[in-house]
C-alpha cells in the first residue's frame, strides 16, 4: 500500500475503502492518538498497517512528484537519442573552508568583485555564472555555482550539488585540511563527483603546498604527481595565480571522467539554484538548465511557483532570449518565490503549469506537516498535559532568500534541549517583516527572526505595541546560538543536593522552652539555621524531613557554626541519642550544558 509522505488517516481511508473514524479507534487501541485529518509520519503509518495486514511504504517526495507529472503526461526522464545529444559545459562547485579563499577565488574567476558581501565569514546568497575558458586554442564555457561552503548551510549545499559536476575543494596552504575542508570532501564524494583541488595562498609566508598533498592523500584525494587520478593546482586567489591553470584542470577532469551532453531541442527542465523577492521586479530565480533549452515566454513551473518566463537575463544583466544545457540564467515571472533546489520544468500551457503547483503546494504543505508533528501517545499525554510539563517556542522566520531560510528552518530544528522544550516553526517566508507576520506572532506568541531582512514601513511600531518580539541576524550561527539559549530558558530548572555539613551528637539536653537540644560537634562543612536536614543512626536514616529550627553557640543563637566547634541543635524532633549525626543540606539549580 502507497501512500504519499503527509498523508493523513482519511488518505488511507479511501486507498482500503474504510471508515477514517475505524482507523482512528484502531490506532488508540495502538497507543497513538491522531485525528481523521492529522498528517502521520512513516513510524505511525507502519504501525497501523502492521495491525491491518497492510505494507504501508510512504511513496519518497521525488517518486511522489513524478507521478505527478505523469499524470499530466509529462515524462522527466524520456529515452534520448545518441544522436540528438551534444557536449555541454562542466557544472562547478567551489567549496572549502570558510577561511580558506573560496570566495577570493570565485572573484578571481569571474574577474569582477561581485561577492562583497559576506556577513562572519559566511556567504549569504547563491549566483550562478559562466566563464569562458581557452584549452587547445578552442574558447569553451564553464558554470559555477557559488553554494555557501559552512556547514550550516549543507541543505544549500547537498541540493548545489545534485546539479554539480565537478567541485573544485580550496585548500590554503598556510593553514592545511580543517574539518570543514574534510566535511566538503565526504559531501562530494558522497555525490560521486570528481574533485580538483586548489592549493590557496602559495604566496603567503609559511605556505606548504606539499603538506596539502599528504594530508588529502589520506582522504582518499591521491595527487597525479603520486600516482593517483586527482589534479593539485597551486595558486593565489589574492593575487590571481594560476587561476587558468586551474580552469583548464576542470576541464581536462570533465574530459577524463565525465560524459557532458544533453539534448539542447526538447523542453527545458533543470534546477532552482537561488530565488528570493525583488522590490521592483517581483519574484526572481536564479536557475541552470539541465536539459533543452528554456526561452521567454515558456510556461513553467518550479517546486509550487509557476508562471511564463518574463525576462531572462545572464551573470552581466543582459538580455537573453534563451538559456541551453548548463546556462544558468536570471529568471522573472514566476508568480511567487521558488525553493532552492526546487526543479523546474516547461509545462504545456498555463493551466497545466498552475494545476501541477497547486498539487506541489499541497503536498509540501502536508509533508511539513508530518515533519513537524510531535508525536502525543497514550503513554505522555498525562505528562504532556501537566501544566508546564511541555513548552513550545513557537517562531516565524524570515530572510532575504528561500535557501537561507530554509538553511536557518533545519538548522534550528536540530537544536535539542530534551523532550521538555518543543521547537515550532509556524511561518517561514522571504522579504521583509510584515504586518500579517506581527498579527501571526500575537496570536501564537511567536518570536519573529528576521535573516538579513528589517520590518516594513511601520511594522516596528505595531510589534513593539503588540509586545511582540523581533531578533535580527546577518549570520546564522547568532540565530542559532539565540534560539537554542531561549529553549533552555524555557526548561524547568533542575535541582540537586548539596551537602553542607554535619554534626555528632554528643549530649542530649532537655528543654521546657524547645523540647530536645542535642549538643553536637560539627565533624564537616557548616551547620547553618534553617538549613534542611536529616538523622543518621547507624548509617540508617531515621528522619529525612527536617530543619535546623535553632543553633546556639555557647548562650547565643547563631546563623551558623563551622567544623571543629560545638553547639546546640533543636531539629524540632524528639528522637535524638547519643551518637547520632545529623546531616545538613540545600537543594541548588543545576546548570543545564
Amino acid at each position: 500500500m502507497r501512500v504519499r509522505q503527509g498523508a493523513t488517516l482519511t488518505d488511507l481511508a479511501e486507498k482500503i475503502n474504510a471508515n477514517p473514524a475505524a482507523l482512528v479507534t484502531v490506532l488508540f487501541h495502538l497507543g497513538e492518538m491522531a485525528t481523521a485529518t492529522q498528517s502521520l509520519d512513516e513510524d505511525t503509518f507502519a504501525l497501523l498497517g502492521a495491525e491491518l495486514g497492510y505494507n504501508v511504504q510512504i511513496v519518497s517526495p521525488e517518486d511522489e512528484d513524478r507521478e505527478l507529472l505523469e499524470s499530466f503526461d509529462i515524462d522527466l526522464e524520456p529515452d534520448e537519442d545518441d544522436a540528438n545529444l551534444v557536449p555541454r559545459p562542466p557544472v562547478v562547485t567551489v567549496m572549502g573552508h570558510v577561511d580558506h579563499g573560496k570566495t577570493k577565488l570565485l572573484d578571481a574567476i569571474r574577474s569582477t568583485d561581485v561577492v562583497a558581501g559576506e556577513a562572519g565569514g559566511i556567504t549569504q546568497s547563491i549566483g550562478a555564472y559562466q566563464v569562458r575558458v581557452n584549452l587547445n586554442d578552442e574558447k569553451r564555457p564553464i558554470t559555477f555555482i557559488d553554494t555557501p561552503g559552512h556547514e550550516a548551510f549543507t541543505a544549500m549545499r547537498a541540493r548545489g550539488a545534485e546539479v554539480t559536476d565537478i567541485a573544485i575543494l580550496v585548500v590554503a596552504a598556510d593553514d592545511g585540511v580543517m574539518p570543514q575542508t574534510v566535511e566538503a570532501l565526504n559531501h562530494a564524494q558522497a555525490a560521486n563527483v570528481p574533485i580538483v583541488v586548489a592549493v590557496n595562498k602559495i604566496d603567503k609566508e609559511g605556505a606548504n603546498p606539499d603538506k596539502i598533498r599528504g594530508q588529502l592523500t589520506e582522504y582518499g584525494l591521491v595527487p597525479e604527481e603520486y600516482g593517483g587520478d586527482t589534479m593539485f593546482v597551486d595558486i593565489s586567489a589574492k593575487q590571481r595565480l594560476h587561476i587558468d591553470e586551474l580552469l583548464e584542470a576542470v576541464l581536462l577532469t570533465a574530459d577524463a571522467a565525465l560524459d557532458l551532453r544533453a539534448n539542447p531541442d526538447i523542453d527545458a527542465r533543470g534546477v532552482t539554484i537561488e530565488a528570493k523577492l525583488d522590490k521592483g521586479r517581483g519574484a526572481v530565480s536564479t536557475i541552470l538548465v539541465e536539459r533543452g533549452t528554456l526561452r521567454v515566454g515558456d510556461p513553467i513551473v518550479a517546486g509550487s511557483a509557476y508562471g511564463r518566463v518574463r525576462a531572462m537575463f545572464n551573470e552581466h544583466g543582459e538580455n537573453l532570449t534563451e538559456a541551453g544545457p548548463a546556462r544558468p540564467a536570471l529568471v522573472l515571472g514566476l508568480t511567487n518565490v521558488p525553493s532552492a533546489g526546487d526543479s523546474f520544468i516547461v509545462a504545456p500551457d498555463d493551466r497545466t503549469a498552475r494545476q501541477i503547483a497547486d498539487k506541489r503546494e499541497a503536498a509540501e504543505r502536508a509533508a511539513l506537516l508530518a515533519k513537524r508533528r510531535k508525536r502525543v501517545s497514550l503513554e505522555n499525554l498525562t505528562d504532556v498535559l501537566k501544566e508546564g510539563k511541555v513548552d513550545t517556542l513557537n517562531l516565524i522566520l524570515k530572510g532575504d532568500s528561500s535557501g537561507a531560510v530554509e538553511a536557518l528552518e533545519d538548522s534550528l530544528l536540530k537544536i535539542d534541549v530534551g523532550d521538555e522544550v518543543a521547537l515550532r516553526v509556524i511561518h517561514r517566508g522571504v522579504g521583509a517583516i510584515t504586518q500579517n507576520d506581527v498579527n501571526l506572532a500575537t496570536v501564537d506568541s511567536a518570536v519573529i527572526i528576521g535573516f538579513n531582512v528589517r520590518p516594513a514601513e511601520r511594522v516596528s511600531e505595531i510589534a513593539d505595541r503588540e509586545g511582540v518580539d523581533m531578533k535580527f541576524y546577518s549570520v546564522i550561527y547568532n540565530a542559532i546560538e539565540d534560539v537554542e539559549a531561549a529553549m533552555k530558558g524555557m526548561l524547568k530548572p533542575i535541582y540537586e543536593e548539596v551537602d553542607l555539613g554535619a554534626a555528632e551528637i554528643r549530649q542530649i539536653f532537655r528543654s521546657s522552652k524547645f523540647g530536645s537540644i542535642a549538643g553536637s560537634i560539627v565533624r564537616s562543612g557548616i551547620i547553618k539555621r534553617g538549613a534542611k536536614a536529616r538523622l543518621v543512626r547507624d548509617g540508617v536514616v531515621i528522619n529525612g524531613d527536617l530543619s535546623i529550627e535553632t543553633l546556639r553557640r555557647e548562650k547565643d543563637d547563631v546563623t551558623e557554626v563551622r567544623e571543629g566547634y560545638e553547639c546546640g541543635i533543636n531539629l524540632g524532633f524528639k528522637d535524638i541519642t547519643e551518637g547520632d549525626v545529623i546531616e545538613t543540606w540545600e537543594t541548588r539549580e543545576k546548570p543545564r550544558d
